[in-house]
């Protein structure tokens, strides 16, 4: 599905919301949309059904906090529920690669780079609701570091 022509079917009841100005707003409803036909494709195969639960949970709830955390009303809830959109755009994110001996490469590789552009607009709104900066510790692994099992 393309993006522009997936904007101008949209209906005017969502895009004449205000709501409708934010670019991860956007993204993150057709990241939902196509989510809808990956995850029929994923249900079919018996190994990939709860995965295809969780894609789509995960993937519906992006828009949908960002919603919500747009109508509150003090900057600091707007950042709590970005901060979920957050969560749920990278566990999407990783519910996709796990899908990608089913959907295939390059369908993969363009849910991970709309998803990953998703995250990146978050990390920018949170920090501006929030007043100050986004704590994204790194983690370092050394070589010959031990995963725990």
């Amino acid at each position: 599905m393309d993006y522009q022509a997936w904007e101008q079917a949209m209906p005017v009841a969502i895009t004449g919301d205000i709501l409708w100005k934010v670019q991860a707003y956007r993204l993150a409803l057709f990241a939902a949309d196509i989510a809808w036909q990956d995850v029929s494709q994923l249900a079919r195969d018996r190994r990939t059904r709860s995965l295809s639960d969780q894609l789509y949970r995960a993937s519906g709830s992006v828009s949908a906090n960002i919603a919500e955390g747009y109508s509150r009303s003090s900057s600091r809830d707007r950042a709590h529920f970005y901060e979920y959109a957050l969560g749920s755009a990278r566990e999407s994110r990783d519910w996709y690669y796990k899908a990608r001996h089913v959907l295939g490469q390059q369908t993969i590789e363009e849910r991970l780079t709309l998803l990953t552009q998703i995250i990146r607009l978050l990390l920018r709104m949170v920090p501006e609701q929030r007043g100050g900066a986004l704590r994204e510790d790194c983690a370092e692994y050394l070589p010959g570091d031990v995963l725990p099992t």
